[in-house]
């Protein structure tokens, strides 16, 4: 078969409830060149059967079914097993707007340069709802993109991005050690090699729920974040990355030996505590213990009341009376 200009690399892990509306938006880009690479992850729901329907119906959809291994080890198999020079990253809970692809591509053919391009989304809800967006939109240039990294701003939404499939592959591919933020570090390490961008158009709307990943592993996804950055920081100061072999990330206690840097096992847990200060799902979870430690050990107070009241509205009045206790106790009152 000849080869397609774009390879679509989607993994599923109990995905039913939005999987036909996701794989229905790729099958209706108006570019059809492409194959659509499909790993179900060891899901026990629904997802096998509707992938099975969907490739028996369009032969472009290659489905790879078999136990679960994480979606490190899946994206990392689709680009070995991808045939396209570009691959397009789609989630299973997200939908692409009809000319997404066209857009990406006409961007990569005319910007050769760019080894990545995202672009804008838009935010929906569970039943396809639109939602109030509140932070800011993704850089769009590449000059951009590096501000945002020495800032601690946003990149990429990685299920809106297409990538040069040999520029990925030269970096290592996704790491394991950064599981739940695999897609930061990816755009870290290749934002020395080459150039990233986003396409200042909504092309994708990214679903937001309480039960997807990123709600769910929000403390482990924000240490992974800062330790990321600090890793991209080795590496631009001419350093070795110590992170570039690992297959997990070390508990924070051990990051200044990793490193070889005192005080900045400190640095992550105070910015992976400030962090989590704005998610629902972390101050619902581990993250508010993650919190607590932080505070006891001599973290920062400052806005730290906001917190308090942000617990009331996140339905956790015993957390917030907590959390009050503790800022009462530390100040004498």
């Amino acid at each position: 078969m000849p080869e397609p200009a774009v390879t679509v690399a989607m993994s599923v892990f109990n995905g039913a409830p939005f999987l036909s509306e996701a794989i229905e938006s790729v099958l209706g880009q108006d570019f059809g060149d492409f194959e659509f690479l499909i790993v179900d992850d060891g899901s026990t729901d629904a997802s096998p059967t509707i992938v099975r329907d969907y490739a028996a119906k369009d032969s472009r959809i290659r489905p790879i079914l078999r136990e679960n291994r994480g979606l490190v080890a899946s994206l990392n198999e689709m680009i070995e097993s991808a045939r396209a020079p570009l691959i397009a990253r789609m989630d299973s809970d997200d939908i692409c707007r009809p000319d997404r692809f066209n857009r990406q591509v006409r961007f990569l053919n005319a910007n050769p340069d760019y080894g990545v391009v995202g672009s804008w989304s838009e935010d929906i809800g569970v039943h396809g709802e639109p939602l109030v967006r509140t932070g800011a939109d993704h850089p769009v240039t590449h000059e951009e993109m590096v501000s945002s990294i020495q800032s601690g701003g946003p990149l990429i939404c990685h299920p809106a991005a297409m990538f040069r499939r040999e520029i990925v592959r030269a970096v290592g591919g996704y790491h394991s050690a950064f599981v739940h933020c695999e897609d930061l570090d990816l755009w870290l390490r290749l934002s020395s090699v080459t150039r990233l961008g986003n396409i200042p158009e909504r092309l994708l709307k990214y679903r937001r729920y309480p039960d997807q990943v990123s709600s769910r592993h929000a403390m482990e996804q924000q240490i992974g974040s800062v330790v990321a950055h600090a890793a991209w920081r080795e590496r631009r100061a001419g350093r070795p990355d110590p992170t570039a072999s690992l297959l997990h990330l070390p508990p924070i206690d051990e990051l200044d030996t990793l490193f070889g840097q005192t005080g900045l096992a400190w640095t992550v847990r105070e910015q992976a505590a400030l962090g989590l200060l704005y998610s629902p799902a972390a101050l619902r979870g581990e993250g508010f213990e993650f919190l607590l430690s932080y505070l006891k050990d001599g973290g920062r107070r400052e806005g730290m009341w906001r917190t308090v009241l942000r617990l009331v509205r996140f339905g956790e009045p015993r957390r917030a009376l907590r959390l009050a206790w503790l800022l009462l106790r530390s100040s004498g009152a």
